[in-house]
C-alpha cells in the first residue's frame, strides 16, 4: 500500500469508519502496531473515551427513536495532525522497544535511549586491543548482543551505540565527513552520538553511550552475553 492508501486507512480509523482491509508490509505493520502500543500505554487507556460514549449514546438514541441522529466528523486539520503523530512517532517508538529488548530489560523497566546503555545482566567483553584504537579513530564492533563503535578521547576510551534510534538500522562511519550515517533514512550523528541531520517528521534521539573500560591492553564493553562475538 502506498502512503496515500495508508493515510486513508488511518483517516477511516480516526473517523470511526470501518477501514478497507489490506495486507501491510513490515514497515506499515510496525507503524500500526506501535500506534496501538502507544495508545495502550496512556493513562486510563482501558477506559472508554468521552467521544466514544457520546457516539454510543447517539447510536442508541437513533435505534430507539428510529430517527437519524446527526453526527459530526472531526475537523480535517485535527484528523491530519493525529495521523502525523501516529506515523511520525511509530518508527521511533519501535526503535526504543528494540533497544529495550537489546538490553534484556524486563516488563516495567525504564530504558532511556538518550542515556547510557548499561545492561542489567552482562559481562565485560573485549572489542579491540588498545593499539587498534588510537586517538580520534572510530573502531566498529559487533558482539551479537550490542553493535557499536569505540574511540579514544584525550587518552580515554569511549563507546557509542551503532544502531540508529529511528528504526534500528546499523550505522556506518563516514570518515571523510567525520560522522556516523544511517543507510535507511538519511540521518547522521556526530561521533559522540548527537543528531547532526535528518529528514524525518520527528528528530530521533541521540545515540546512547556504552560502558567502556581499558584493561591489560584491551578495550572492553559491558554487554549482554552472546555466543556470536566479533571484533
Amino acid at each position: 500500500m502506498n502512503a496515500k492508501g495508508l493515510n486513508r486507512y488511518v483517516d477511516d480509523l480516526l473517523r470511526g469508519r470501518r477501514p478497507k482491509g489490506f495486507t501491510p508490509d513490515d514497515f506499515e505493520a510496525a507503524q500500526m502496531r506501535t500506534a496501538i502500543e502507544l495508545t495502550a500505554t496512556r493513562e486510563h487507556a482501558d477506559e472508554p473515551s468521552p467521544g466514544f460514549l457520546d457516539d454510543l449514546h447517539a447510536r442508541l438514541a437513533e435505534q430507539m427513536d428510529d430517527e437519524p441522529a446527526a453526527t459530526q466528523a472531526p475537523p480535517t486539520w485535527l484528523a491530519a495532525n493525529r495521523r502525523q503523530v501516529i506515523v511520525g512517532t511509530s518508527a521511533a517508538a519501535t526503535a526504543a522497544v528494540a533497544v529495550d529488548r537489546l538490553l534484556g530489560a524486563g516488563d516495567g523497566d525504564d530504558v532511556d535511549v538518550a542515556q547510557d546503555l548499561v545492561p542489567t545482566k552482562g559481562a565485560w567483553q573485549r572489542v579491540a586491543s588498545s593499539a587498534e584504537v588510537p586517538e580520534g579513530a572510530m573502531r566498529p564492533f559487533d558482539l551479537g548482543s550490542i553493535v557499536g563503535f569505540v574511540r579514544r578521547v584525550d587518552g580515554r576510551p569511549e563507546g557509542i551505540s551503532g544502531i540508529c534510534t529511528h528504526q534500528g538500522c546499523k550505522l556506518w562511519f563516514d570518515a571523510p565527513d567525520d560522522r556516523l550515517r544511517c543507510p535507511c533514512h538519511s540521518t547522521s550523528f556526530s561521533k559522540d552520538g548527537q543528531v547532526l541531520a535528518h529528514q524525518l517528521p520527528i528528530s530521533p534521539k541521540p545515540l546512547p553511550a556504552l560502558n567502556v573500560r581499558e584493561v591489560n591492553g584491551n578495550i572492553e564493553v559491558f554487554a549482554p552475553p552472546s555466543g556470536n562475538q566479533q571484533t
